[in-house]
């Protein structure tokens, strides 16, 4: 079992299959499920995860709605 504090991603409709987050100190832990196999963790900076959702979220309202 993880000693890390794993929160579900606010965007997830159900269940656990969906994008889980762990903060520890300067680094930031994502994986796609609750308790996550430690080899499966992908792990950022902070700067640079804050990074990577400011370009997500520029991306997404530069996108056409669908119809």
């Amino acid at each position: 079992m993880s000693q890390h504090t794993w929160r579900k991603s606010s965007r997830c409709q159900e269940g656990d299959a969906c994008v889980h987050i762990s903060v520890t100190g300067e680094t930031v832990l994502l994986a796609d499920c609750a308790t996550p196999d430690p080899s499966a963790v992908v792990s950022a900076g902070r700067d640079s995860f804050l990074a990577l959702i400011r370009m997500l979220k520029a991306d997404n309202r530069s996108r056409a709605p669908l119809a």
